[in-house]
């Protein structure tokens, strides 16, 4: 396997380091890369660590100054571990994780290992967002000594890939995922196609998202009578059957509806309702298969969002398949964060929360561990902050 230096572009290279080197250039760096964190300061270990087995280290150099590193190794005999990334500040936002990912990912599959996987501040969305985009899925939150981390797993074997899918209740199993999953031979089920409807005479006006795309509001009734006619059409996904009509009546909440309309058809929805007296819920957001990909779920965001914000509400919840990247990535471009997972009778979702109010938002990054408590955030927590002591 070649672990030689690795060209980045923009004048940046990733050169191969000893486990040594790697561990002076943290203690040199780590407070200029870290130091904002909000960590637990445990004692002194009394235990020695355990072994690393193999390890791959690399500093990133722009030119031929170290601005960063990356240190990952073996967890057992089929998973490695992205223990450790770090670039100095100056250098972030330029695209350089980015960049290095596709490249060490190469090594970590020539090395032989079958999952690479990582852990990361819940609402750190810069590291996130490049890890989705590569093919990690959320896989799980965990509250540790330094916040609450979302672990995230890159399969680099295709068919447990479609097995996370199928966990998740994305995907019906079928062929090699169906037959390691202990289920035989499952053939895929094609969508039906969708049938054509215009848009009802009863919407409202659209809204233009672009590319030939409109949002449309309706009444909560014309929303129920296309969601009907277009669900089958487009949902892939597995839910519970529950077999029988709920047996009690839907919550009297404000409900808001919108149909996506392209020449003249409906080809998608969003509806939204009230969740509590601060929170509004993005129910449910589709297109249908031949209109995805073409960024009009991204364009659709800001205009419920900024709708919600003008309802009074001070927080958006969604959840979604963990395994749905295709929703996940815009999601949190547009300033969700991962606050949370659940299982219910759609599969294991991913809570995500938008916050309107700037010092909530802050408020969750010191909770997840990203930054230590300051300011107002530290005085909505009944802490007070160090600039305050004499």
């Amino acid at each position: 396997m070649d672990r030689g230096v690795i060209a980045l572009g923009d004048g940046d290279e990733a050169r191969p380091l000893s486990y040594a080197a790697y561990r002076d250039a943290c203690a040199r760096l780590e407070g200029r890369i870290f130091g904002g964190g909000w960590g637990y300061a445990f004692d002194p270990p009394a235990k020695p660590p355990p072994p690393l087995g193999e390890t791959f280290q690399w500093g990133l150099y722009h030119g031929d100054g170290l601005v960063g590193w990356h240190h990952a190794h073996a967890r057992d005999e089929r998973t490695v571990y992205m223990a450790d990334t770090g670039i100095l500040p100056e250098h972030q936002g330029q695209g350089l994780y980015t960049r290095l990912l596709p490249h060490v990912l190469d090594v970590y599959r020539d090395a032989g290992y079958t999952l690479v996987t990582s852990h990361h501040r819940a609402t750190n969305n810069r590291v996130i967002i490049p890890k989705l985009r590569a093919g990690f899925f959320v896989q799980g939150l965990n509250l540790y000594e330094g916040g609450l981390n979302v672990a995230l797993t890159l399969s680099l074997d295709p068919a447990y890939r479609d097995a996370m899918h199928v966990r998740s209740g994305l995907r019906q199993a079928s062929g090699e995922a169906a037959r390691r999953l202990g289920l035989g031979e499952l053939a895929e089920h094609a969508a039906p196609m969708p049938p054509h409807l215009p848009l009802p005479p009863e919407a409202g006006a659209g809204v233009d998202l672009g590319n030939g795309y409109t949002l449309h509001p309706v009444p909560e009734p014309i929303f129920r009578a296309v969601y009907a006619e277009l669900e089958a059409a487009a949902y892939a996904t597995v839910s519970f059957d529950w077999r029988a009509p709920a047996p009690l009546p839907p919550l009297d909440v404000p409900r808001y509806a919108w149909l996506v309309v392209h020449a003249g058809e409906v080809v998608g929805w969003q509806l939204s309702r009230q969740w509590d007296t601060r929170t509004a819920y993005m129910v449910n957001t589709a297109l249908l298969p031949g209109h995805r990909g073409r960024g009009a779920y991204s364009r659709l965001l800001p205009v419920v969002l900024d709708f919600l914000r003008g309802q009074g509400y001070a927080l958006v919840r969604s959840h979604h398949h963990a395994t749905n990247t295709a929703v996940l990535l815009p999601k949190l471009r547009a300033g969700f964060c991962l606050q949370g997972m659940q299982v219910d009778e759609h599969g294991v979702t991913a809570v995500l929360i938008h916050a309107f109010d700037p010092v909530y938002r802050a408020y969750m990054d010191a909770r997840s561990g990203l930054t230590r408590p300051a300011g107002e955030v530290a005085r909505r927590l009944g802490m007070t902050p160090q600039e305050d002591h004499p």
